[in-house]
């Protein structure tokens, strides 16, 4: 029979012959095969017998130990024990005894704390699988030869990671095989499964027949060292001699799934870990060399939105370069529709099909898009890809509000069904047909929070429902939309069950992936993880990519290195960093609003001249930065308003032209507020904290309060003149008229007619708690006086060269905006932003290393003010000294020496008609 039990006052020392580590947690570990061994030199050894303790002048067992009664055979006389350990300090007995080894293998931290021990476990497996064999030796065949002497004897451990997972593998010397262990969590390490390739019933002495006898030592071979494709473990026998390979399989097909979102035509590398096409190419070769049965999906607006080198050859290269690199699957995003419904069924579908436009049905999934009035699919709901004999359907949906996003014109014979029924309806068809292992959810709708995994699965918007209420069908959900980075488990509605829920922030930065385990033989997902990791660093370039991108390069080089214009100073979009808020007023968003006017009122326009230009947030992705000399190219322009819409006018009443305003604020949207920019001349008041509908108190245009039933002509992109972006009114607008002008040509002949171009002022939209400012805003004259009267503190005016100073304003105008550039070698200055509610800025000034030292010139420009401020500039090294602040006026009086001169401390420019 075999008892295994243990015994006060009889313990096993941790003596291992085998050590190992790992890192789990960010933590490294000790992994120890604890077999012990007693000492020997000639004739001694430090070992004998427990009943034999208290003869051949061994000291006896304590009378008092508990151990006393236990000498005989049938209890541990025949257990090994240290002769030179346990004797009690002070007397000549044990009251102790130490076996070798622990029989167990331990996992403990580098300080030496023990966080497992596999205790008995071994044993107690080979009781359950050699019961008949149980801890054999290796040199002699039999029942039980070994308990009196270390057991199995565990000699060795190897450690690999198979599936994310992390292993332990012992080699037992004696009975013989390998014992495995999953030691992902050190302190809650299991038992997985015990190996042997010994053939017991080859007789009891050793044979070749007895095939392997002895494991001594123990190599684990990862997946992608193995000459298989498949991890594999090698064992060496010591007493047969013989070395065998085991593959590792435990059953499972181990599926990869690889995925990104809003890509947007981001071709070459960028800043803020932006990787470019061909590292994302590159991580997706990466990954599939671990494991060949791996898929790559997108969730969406892989085009639109493009950066310059996509956007001047329609996306060509985008969807060139995402079929490079092995794009399998796409959902529809809002901005596929950019170009209208029929240019993504016939142009776009063909180029992913590669000519074929069948063949490009799987990257334009869109479940809930239907023809107009009906419950017709107006796209392929889902497809299935098979990989490693596993089927995996992808469903694709798209935001609801796409109707809001693109073309009203564009999408007139489509409408955007709800999400979640769609979803489910196709969820449950392929579970009834039986046509998929697993199924995916690829959603062009997302969170507006990253990292949180508390609010995404309590988001209260329509996405919200979608993740929550989805069928349990559904086995994992791929995000998008709002850019966001998050990996998650939600819960399912009454499932009693979470799925994952990833998004892979924007524009190839990140990618997805998700990890299921398929049961072989049942076909049955048996597991399922999600992560999301960066990509820029991480990844070689694929070269074929890379060639496209290249490319695609010198063809846009070529067609947007051509200046046409100038701009003084930074012109930005809205928030810190620029971009990051649709819901404030921007400099970008005004001066484009001040283009659309310019483009279609002055005596070039045949058309009804307008009389107010407006522009949405959403069309303005990116800014134009001042640069070496603020030359503006066609490509900067492009970069800013990729969309090519046209130019668009539309008669309003007074009451529309409100409602227009009022549709800014939309607190059930993803965004809830989107701040037109707006042209010169026209000013509101509004309060953010008024009721829907009453956000807008009063409304002026050159200064003349515009009643409800007065008409107004507005000029607008063809996106916003349609009701996109969800200003419905201007759909209802009167006297339409397309002008035919394409923004980007029509910003073209804005920059050549007024180069160079100033920022546009802030100010225009009024918070009601300034309405006791003037509505209409400050004039050119006005910018300059209150430059010129406003206090100035910039030190001492005395800085080393390669250093800075910082230059304060108050007294100036909200939201006035100031240019700077330092003379003799203009330097103008960048980022300087405009001033705050209390007419207060602050900027730095960068003075370059290799400026000559002596006397300058800082000129601060506004409206039609100028102010020159002298500065002196010291060797390299001289610390410069500190002053204090003053009024610009007492600067002037101070300078009366240095005017004799010559120098002009103050003028005003003369005002341009």
């Amino acid at each position: 029979a075999i008892r295994i039990q243990t015994y006060p006052g009889l313990k096993g020392i941790y003596m291992p012959d085998g050590v190992n580590s790992y890192q789990a947690g960010g933590q490294t570990y000790l992994v120890t095969a604890n077999e012990g061994d007693a000492r020997e030199w000639g004739s001694y050894i430090d070992e004998a017998r427990v009943k034999d303790l208290g003869k051949k002048g061994l000291a006896a067992v304590c009378a008092d130990s508990p151990l006393a009664a236990l000498k005989g055979d049938a209890d541990l006389g025949r257990l090994k024990v240290a002769t030179d350990l346990g004797v009690a300090v002070g007397a000549d007995c044990y009251s102790e005894l130490y076996s070798y080894g622990g029989r167990s293998f331990s996992i403990w931290t580098t300080d030496g704390q023990q966080v497992f021990d596999s205790g008995d476990g071994f044993e107690r497996v080979l009781a359950d699988a050699v019961p008949d064999y149980f801890n054999s030796g290796h040199d002699e065949t039999g029942f039980d030869t070994r308990s009196a002497s270390k057991g199995p004897e565990p000699e060795s451990v190897a450690i690999g990671e198979v599936d994310g997972r992390t292993y332990a593998f012992v080699g037992l010397e004696r009975v013989g095989g390998v014992i495995v262990y999953d030691i992902t969590d050190p302190a809650a390490s299991t038992f997985v499964t015990y190996i042997n390739n010994r053939d017991f019933s080859a007789g009891k002495a050793p044979s070749a027949a007895s095939l392997d006898l002895g494991a001594e030592g123990v190599t684990f071979i990862p997946a992608a060292q193995s000459t298989t494709g498949q991890p594999l473990l090698a064992v060496a026998n010591e007493v047969s001699g013989t070395t065998t390979l085991f593959a590792i399989d435990d059953g499972m097909t181990d599926v990869r799934i690889l995925t990104v979102n809003d890509f947007h035509g981001r071709l070459e590398a960028g800043s803020g870990g932006v990787a470019g096409a061909a590292v994302v190419a590159g991580a997706v070769a990466a990954k599939k060399a671990e494991n060949p049965n791996t898929l790559f999906v997108s969730a969406g607006d892989n085009i639109g939105a493009s950066t310059f080198t996509s956007f001047i050859q329609q996306d060509e290269p985008t969807i060139e370069a995402l079929r490079g690199a092995g794009l399998d699957v796409s959902a529809v995003g809002n901005h596929e529709f950019d170009q209208g419904f029929d240019d993504l069924t016939g142009r776009v579908r063909t180029l992913w099909g590669g000519g074929d436009a069948a063949a490009g049905d799987p990257y334009t999934l869109g479940a809930n898009v239907y023809l107009k009035g009906t419950q017709t699919p107006a796209l392929p709901e889902y497809t299935v890809e098979e990989t490693g004999g596993v089927r995996v359907a992808f469903i694709g949906t798209v935001t609801e509000d796409t109707a809001t996003m693109v073309s009203p014109d564009g999408i007139a014979n489509i409408e955007f069904g709800d999400q979640l029924e769609a979803a489910n309806r196709v969820a449950a068809e392929i579970s009834d047909g039986d046509l998929a292992d697993v199924t995916v959810l690829l959603t062009h709708s997302g969170s507006a929070t990253s990292g949180d995994c508390a609010a995404v699965a309590a988001d209260a918007s329509d996405f919200g429902a979608l993740i929550r209420g989805a069928s349990a069908d559904i086995d994992a959900i791929v995000s998008a939309h709002t850019h966001q980075t998050y990996s998650c488990e939600v819960p399912v509605n009454g499932a009693g069950m979470t799925r994952p829920v990833i998004q892979a922030a924007q524009y190839g930065q990140s990618m997805g992936q998700l990890d299921l385990q398929v049961d072989s033989a049942t076909h049955e997902l048996v597991g399922i993880s999600s992560s999301v990791f960066p990509l820029a660093g991480a990844f070689p370039a694929d070269p074929d990519v890379a060639q496209i991108v290249q490319d695609a390069v010198a063809v846009a080089k070529e067609k947007g290195a051509v200046r046409v214009g100038s701009i003084t100073a930074d012109i930005l979009r809205g928030g810190t960093p620029a971009g990051s808020d649709r819901g404030v007023e921007s400099s970008m968003g005004n001066t484009l609003a001040d283009m659309y006017l310019w483009a279609t009122s002055g005596e070039a326009y045949a058309g009804t001249p307008a009389q107010i230009g407006m522009i949405n947030p959403g069309g303005l992705r990116d800014d134009l930065r001042f640069g070496a000399d603020g030359t503006v190219t066609y490509r900067d322009i492009a970069n800013v308003q990729p969309f090519a819409n046209t130019i668009v006018t539309v008669e309003l009443t007074g009451a529309q032209l409100k409602r227009v305003l009022e549709e800014q604020w939309q607190p059930r949207a993803e965004r809830p507020k989107l701040h037109l920019g707006l042209s010169e001349g026209f000013r509101y008041v509004f309060d953010d904290a008024a009721p829907a509908g009453g956000h807008v108190s009063s409304m002026t245009l050159d200064g003349e309060q515009i009643a409800p039933t007065d008409s107004v002509v507005v000029a607008t992109n063809s996106f916003l003149a349609a009701g996109g972006d969800g200003f419905t009114t201007f759909a209802a607008g009167t006297d339409r008229t397309d002008t035919g002008q394409v923004d980007l040509a029509a910003s073209v002949a804005y920059f050549a007619a007024n180069s160079p171009l100033s920022p546009a002022a802030l100010g225009r939209a009024v918070p009601a708690s300034d309405e006791g400012t003037d509505p209409v805003g400050p004039t050119d004259e006005e910018l300059g006086a209150a430059l010129e009267a406003a206090d100035i503190d910039y030190g001492s005016g005395r800085v080393a060269a390669g250093g800075s100073f910082t230059v304060t304003i108050t007294g100036l105008l909200r939201g006035q905006q100031i240019a700077a550039t330092l003379f003799s070698d203009p330097i103008v200055v960048t980022g300087i932003p405009a001033a705050d509610a209390s007419g207060r800025v602050t900027f730095a000034v960068k003075v370059p290393a290799g400026l000559a030292p002596g006397a300058h010139t800082l000129v601060l420009t506004s409206g039609t003010g100028e102010v020159r401020l002298a500065v002196t500039v010291l060797a390299n090294g001289t610390l410069a000294a500190t002053g204090g602040s003053f009024p610009i006026g007492f600067v002037a009086v101070l300078a009366v020496g240095v005017l004799i001169a010559g120098l002009v401390m103050m003028r005003r420019r003369p005002a341009v008609a």
